[in-house]
């Protein structure tokens, strides 16, 4: 067993080989072939932090991970990071713990950037013509970032609560391929973007149906914990598709969670879709609302595994 730094992590990220990883998983996962066990909570107050614990395992697979993730909110303040964590990979054989990437959240960040952009390559109305990101912080950046990967759009508008916080992310060197122009108004970015992606830790909406466009995508990754919501039960109802990474977690606490009108007969899991692709028309609102699952987890720890191995 050995543990691995970020640094030696981040050496070795191969983007494509890690979104068509992720994508296998999300398939094996929609053919009942995924082991996860319930996803573990804690939460404080005094600074503001959130620890997520996710686990698992393809049937008969290598390996299989455990994932502690967390989010302390006020860490910019201090020039740190809000994210951390650590992957545990171990022998699906015999138990034994193979590796330690302690990749003080970095794999967690790549993975749920990588899952939008899926959701972008495969959900949106191409081509793109301009993109609206929702939030200033790391995932914001993430999201941002990876779209890269599946659109030649460079073409930003951004909004934040903190004006200061939505001109730095313009200006951020990490995001230096894309032309970024700050907004005050939400409804800026629904006016002109096709592509909208909600990044945030807001705990009431910032999206509402009635001021989408037809042929508009909305990426929601915020809500990944209960009393979290970045979009309004309207923009669910105003969808024409619907795309979950997990139905079990988006009922308990994504932002389908607060679309009680729904039915969730017509909500597609993601891994569905990408097994059974369904043609998107032309001026259809597609909707896709994620909670991060573990499976992206796995996959994601893998593939960095074997590279550090070869």
């Amino acid at each position: 067993m050995k543990v691995y730094t970020k640094q030696e992590i981040e050496r070795v990220i191969d983007l494509p080989h890690s979104i068509a990883e992720i994508e296998k998983g999300l398939i094996h996962s929609f053919r009942g072939e995924v082991l996860t066990a319930p996803v573990s909570f804690m939460h404080f107050e005094m600074p503001q932090g959130d620890v997520h614990i996710k686990s698992a395992a393809v049937r008969g697979d290598e390996y299989y991970v455990v994932k502690i993730a967390s989010g302390f909110y006020e860490n910019p303040k201090q020039g740190l990071s809000s994210s951390n964590g650590v992957m545990l990979l171990f022998s699906q054989k015999t138990g034994a713990l193979k590796a330690v990437l302690f990749d003080e959240g970095l794999l967690t960040d790549l993975r749920t950037g990588l899952a939008g952009a899926i959701t972008v390559k495969h959900l949106a109305q191409h081509p793109i013509t301009k993109i609206g990101i929702i939030g200033t912080g790391t995932q914001a950046r993430e999201q941002l970032f990876h779209l890269q990967s599946v659109t030649s759009c460079r073409d930003v508008l951004v909004w934040g609560r903190n004006t200061a916080k939505a001109k730095a992310f313009s200006l951020d060197p990490y995001l230096k391929a894309f032309s970024i122009k700050p907004v005050q108004k939400i409804e800026e970015i629904t006016r002109h973007c096709n592509v909208i992606m909600t990044a945030t830790s807001s705990t009431k909406p910032l999206l509402f149906g009635h001021q989408l466009l037809p042929g508009a995508h909305i990426t929601a990754v915020g809500t990944d914990d209960a009393g979290k919501q970045e979009l309004d039960a309207s923009v669910f109802e105003r969808a024409d598709l619907i795309v979950v990474d997990s139905l079990t977690q988006c009922l308990n606490y994504g932002d389908l969670s607060y679309a009680k009108s729904i039915d969730i007969h017509t909500v597609a899991e993601l891994g569905h879709f990408l097994a059974e692709p369904q043609k998107r028309q032309k001026n259809w609102i597609t909707v896709a609302d994620l909670t991060g699952v573990a499976i992206e987890d796995l996959q994601v720890a893998k593939a960095i595994y074997l590279k550090l191995q070869s």
